[in-house]
C-alpha cells in the first residue's frame, strides 16, 4: 500500500527542517530569533476585528455562498476595477480561505497531467507543490542578473499551459516593471497561454509601481489574479484570499470550493468586508515601518559584502551565502539561534543563497545583523 501519486510527487520543503530545528531550540529555553516567516509582525487593526465580532453577534455564523457573500464580492470587484483598472464583476470573483487555496483550486482547475507550467526561478515554494499534484510539471526560467527579466520566451512548448509571475516578489522582493509584464503578455496571447498574477504584495511597495497583468490589452480572459488580505492588512492568521479571472475559469474553481471547504469562515469575509472599505493610514504606516528595516538590513549587508536581489518590494531579502544554503541556514540556527530560510526551496539555481524576511521588529534585526556578521567571522577564520 502506498500514498496517492500527487502526494508522493511533492517533497518536503527544506524550510520544514529548519522550522523543526528553531522549534526545538525555542523549546530548550535559546533566544531563537526567527527571520524565517512571512507574514507582518502587526496586529490586524482594530475595526477590522470588531466588525468580525460585530458579525459573529449578529449571528453571522452560518453557511455562506460558496463564492464568498455577495457584499464582498462587489466589494473587490470594485476595488479591481478602481484600483487595479481591471474591469472584473462579481460574476469573475471567488473568495477563498486564504490566496493560498485560490492558487490551489486554480491549479487544479486548469492544469492536466503532462502540461507545463513556467515558473521563473526563484519563485514561491507552493507554486511548484501545486503543480505537481494537479500532474502537471515545473519549467524553472532563470532570472537575469539584476533580477528584472527573464528569457521565458525562450521555454515556451506546445505544452506550455500556464506562466506564473508574482510581484512584487517572494523571495526576491523584485517588483517587475511594465516592460517585461508586457513581454509576458505578449506570450501569453500569442501563444494562448494562461498567466496567473499573484499579486498579495501589491501594497508593499518601495521603488516601482504594481501593475496587474489582467489589466493588459486581450489579458483578462486569460489571467487568474491572486490577491488576499493577510499581507496588506496583517489578516495572516484569518485565511481569506481571492482570485479574479473569467466567470467560466470561477466557476470550475467553485466546483473544487464547494466539493471541500465549502466556503471561506462567514464572519472572516464580514471582516474583510471592513478592510476593503478601511483607510490608508494603517497600510501607510507599516510599509513605512518595512522601508526602514529594509534599508538597515540593506545598509550592514553592504557593509559585509553581501550580494542580494533588489528588495524593492514585500518584506524579504534573498541574499548570496557564498556557500551551500542549506548548510549554512542550519549551522547559523545552531550555532547563532537565528533561523533563515534555504534558497533551495524556492528553485534549482539558488543553493547558495538563503530568504530572510524582516517581518519583525527592529530591535531583533538588529541582533540578527550583529549575529550574522558573528558567525561569518567565524567561519572565514575556519577557513
Amino acid at each position: 500500500m502506498r500514498a496517492a501519486r500527487r502526494v508522493e510527487a511533492v517533497k518536503p520543503s527544506a524550510t520544514l527542517r529548519i522550522s523543526s530545528i528553531a522549534k526545538q531550540l525555542a523549546r530548550e529555553g535559546k533566544d531563537v530569533i526567527d527571520m524565517s516567516v512571512g507574514e507582518p509582525d502587526f496586529k490586524t487593526p482594530q475595526r477590522i476585528i470588531e466588525a468580525a465580532y460585530r458579525a459573529m453577534n449578529e449571528g453571522k455564523v452560518f453557511y455562506t455562498p460558496t463564492k464568498g457573500i455577495p457584499e464582498l464580492l462587489s466589494a473587490i470587484a470594485e476595488k479591481m476595477r478602481k484600483e487595479n483598472n481591471v474591469e472584473a464583476t462579481a460574476e469573475n470573483i471567488i473568495v477563498t480561505p486564504g490566496a493560498k487555496y485560490a492558487i490551489y483550486e486554480a491549479m487544479m482547475a486548469l492544469i492536466d497531467e503532462g502540461d507545463e507550467v513556467i515558473l521563473l526561478d526563484p519563485s514561491w515554494v507552493s507554486y511548484e507543490a501545486c503543480v505537481l499534484m494537479a500532474g502537471g510539471r515545473v519549467v524553472w526560467v532563470p532570472h537575469n542578473e539584476d533580477f528584472s527579466d527573464a528569457p521565458v520566451e525562450n521555454f515556451v512548448t506546445p505544452k506550455t499551459k500556464m506562466i506564473v509571475i508574482n510581484t512584487p516578489s517572494n523571495p526576491l522582493g523584485v517588483v517587475y516593471g511594465k516592460e517585461f509584464l508586457k513581454k509576458i503578455r505578449d506570450i501569453a496571447v500569442e501563444k494562448n497561454i494562461f498567466v496567473m498574477s499573484d499579486e498579495v504584495y501589491e501594497k508593499i511597495i518601495f521603488e516601482g509601481t504594481h501593475y496587474s497583468l489582467a489589466s493588459f490589452d486581450d489579458m483578462f480572459d486569460r489571467t487568474i489574479t491572486i490577491n488576499g488580505f493577510s499581507k496588506t492588512y496583517s489578516m495572516t492568521g484569518w485565511r481569506i484570499g481571492y482570485a479574479v479571472a473569467p466567470k467560466w475559469i470561477i466557476e470550475k474553481m467553485n466546483i473544487i470550493q464547494s466539493h471541500s471547504v465549502s466556503h471561506p469562515t462567514s464572519f472572516v469575509q464580514y471582516a474583510a468586508l471592513e478592510a476593503l472599505k478601511s483607510d490608508s493610514s494603517f497600510l501607510e504606516k507599516m510599509v513605512a515601518e518595512f522601508r526602514a528595516r529594509r534599508d538597515m538590513i540593506m545598509r550592514r549587508l553592504d557593509e559585509l559584502g553581501i550580494s542580494y536581489a533588489p528588495p524593492k518590494g514585500a518584506f524579504y531579502i534573498f541574499m548570496d551565502v557564498r556557500r551551500n544554503g542549506d548548510v549554512f541556514c542550519e549551522e547559523f540556527l545552531k550555532k547563532e539561534y537565528v533561523a533563515l530560510t534555504p534558497g533551495s526551496a524556492f528553485g534549482i539555481s539558488f543553493k547558495n543563497w538563503a530568504r530572510l524576511s524582516y517581518a519583525t521588529s527592529r530591535e531583533k534585526i538588529s541582533e540578527f545583523l550583529n549575529r550574522l556578521e558573528r558567525f561569518i567571522s567565524s567561519k572565514s577564520s575556519e577557513s
